[in-house]
């Protein structure tokens, strides 16, 4: 990837003949604009860019099709992402047949590796939701496998990482974790959340060429998507060794790193409550240090995660669990923070000019989360902390008005409110008919006022904002077979929400909305030809659109030509 020019020797291009959707305020139409030194001049119909095309450098004709503002991600891991995708990446794969091939291959042509690293396995493949060890040492036995599965909250493991660990029938569950056993105790080969750092905690270690390289690899696919920012979902800086955060500040540096980023850096949840200041202090020096670097890389947000996930039974619930019978168990998830601990911290963040972005999933968890925002508010006042929640798989009726009262933006990753295997075999059964109609409530927040953003959480799910889109406005994948039916269809969101959520309401979350999100005179030219205009037709269509070109700051950094 080249490095961007400066501002001033961008191009002067005008698009028009198409469909503008600006996503300002008023979510205004158009037909051409201007872009000129990176920075949106004209927008309007012809008669508004007639003094550009005289000397524009490039006219590009939308032939109807749409031009939109470019896609800004809310939540994302793109250094892992890019990382995983150089690895074994078993993202594409359906089937326990395919994984082993490509697990076995893999191995195959990377002897010299003392480890066998990547993910991204999905948990409805495998019966339960629960892979195990003896499919994995059937094709890799000489030497360790540790493979994440799509959500990171979960690892499959063979029998030789087991032993590498020292993990075996004796060693207990962690607290923030758990070990899958069989019926004599001997772990399966699967750990859940915090059991899995039992492992991670020995693989050798990334080298920062690795994550450079990744960063690389996310910029190419995220812009081949229409992506012209994110927030990094977990930016660790609690080491000297390698990380995002160095990649980050070493792309901007050098110029080659063509989004912009929001850096959502890494809250220790066993940190303890005399250690609160200091972790923030740190985290005051990495803001400045980001800061001193230039505008492309930002640090303004802490990542607190709350809870795990439904299908593990780690996320957390206000009623317990069901089993397979529908009758409920003793477990209610897993809170990674106390409740007390939570609002200390959130207030005390709050407090220092962060905003605190949630990992909230379960309806427990939101619950304690909008309890920890609204104790900041009560301490702090209007901070004006852009605070978030991410996932909210399941809201309890009475919370969803909260969103608003709170100024608390819902975070959705919209392509998982779906009917697909993993949601009805090993979410559904376990929730129960009523609270599984509380999935995913994106029309109640819609409709209550809430301030939604979008984000794709990749590399747990496809990072496409389109596909997101799609089920955002459908609530059916666009990959569902004929038939399928929408998941709580009245949750749906029309198509300019979902779409100013990608964009304006992101860039809002990510505090560049002054700069990026929308298409306005004084906005950067960070636009997005599509090769269709998705508003033209049934929203069924809406997946079929594809990326034609990608510009930031009047670049392109993407053409599909």
């Amino acid at each position: 990837m080249t490095s961007m020019p400066h501002d001033h020797d961008a191009p002067l291009t005008v698009f028009r003949n198409g469909r503008v959707f600006t996503a300002d305020a008023a979510r205004t139409w158009a037909g051409a604009v201007a872009v000129e030194a990176g920075e949106i001049v004209a927008v309007g119909g012809d008669d508004a860019v007639a003094e550009y095309l005289r000397r524009a450098d490039e006219v590009v004709d939308l032939d109807g099709r749409a031009l939109v503002p470019g896609f800004v991600d809310a939540h994302a891991h793109p250094v892992h992402g890019g990382l995983e995708r150089a690895r074994c990446d078993l993202t594409e794969g359906r089937t326990l047949e395919w994984y082993l091939n490509r697990i076995g291959a893999y191995a195959a042509r990377h002897p010299e590796r003392e480890w066998v690293l990547g993910g991204g396995w999905s948990m409805e493949v495998f019966p339960g939701g629960r892979p195990d060890r003896v499919a994995l040492d059937a094709v890799v036995a000489d030497r360790p496998v540790f493979l994440p599965n799509r959500d990171h909250h979960s690892a499959w493991v063979n029998s030789a990482a087991l032993r590498r660990a020292g993990i075996d029938a004796r060693t207990p569950d962690p607290a923030d974790g758990r070990i899958e056993r069989d019926t004599d105790g001997e772990p399966t080969g699967l750990l859940h959340e915090g059991a899995m750092d039992l492992v991670a905690g020995i693989l050798p270690p990334d080298t920062q060429q690795e994550f450079d390289d990744g960063l690389r690899e996310a910029l190419r696919y995220l812009h081949s998507l229409g992506v012209v920012g994110w927030q990094d979902a977990m930016v660790r800086v609690d080491g000297d060794g390698p990380s995002a955060h160095a990649s980050y500040l070493r792309a901007q540096r050098e110029g080659w790193l063509t989004a912009r980023v929001s850096g959502a850096l890494w809250w220790d949840r066993a940190c303890p409550a005399e250690a609160i200041a200091e972790q923030i202090a740190r985290f005051h020096a990495v803001r400045g240090q980001a800061a001193a670097a230039g505008d492309r890389y930002r640090v303004h947000s802490v990542k607190v995660m709350q809870d795990g996930v439904i299908e593990t039974f780690t996320a957390a619930l206000l009623e317990p669990y069901l089993d397979r019978c529908g009758h409920p168990t003793g477990n209610h998830g897993l809170s990674f923070l106390a409740p007390d601990t939570l609002r200390r911290v959130t207030v005390a963040l709050d407090a220092a000019g962060f905003d605190v972005h949630f990992h909230a999933l379960g309806d427990r968890a939101v619950r304690d989360v909008l309890d920890a925002i609204e104790a900041a508010r009560a301490a702090n006042g209007a901070s004006g902390g852009r605070h978030h929640l991410a996932h909210l798989q399941v809201v309890h009726p009475d919370d969803v008005a909260r969103f608003r009262r709170l100024s608390a933006a819902a975070n959705l990753q919209p392509l998982w409110a779906c009917h697909e295997p993993q949601m009805d075999e090993l979410a559904i059964p376990f929730l129960g008919p009523e609270r599984s109609r509380w999935q995913y409530p994106f029309g109640d927040l819609h409709r209550d006022g809430a301030t939604i953003v979008m984000g794709s959480d990749w590399p747990v799910s496809s990072p496409d904002p389109l596909a997101g889109i799609h089920v955002a406005v459908n609530r059916i994948s666009g990959e569902a077979p004929a038939g399928t039916q929408p998941l709580e269809g009245g949750q749906a969101l029309p198509l300019p929400v979902a779409m100013a959520a990608y964009t304006v309401g992101s860039a809002w979350v990510n505090r560049v909305d002054q700069l990026t999100g929308a298409i306005a005179v004084g906005m950067r030219g960070d636009l997005v030809v599509l090769d269709r205009d998705p508003f033209d037709g049934p929203t069924e269509h809406i997946a079929k659109t594809r990326v034609h070109r990608t510009y930031v700051d009047g670049h392109p950094v993407h053409v599909d030509d």
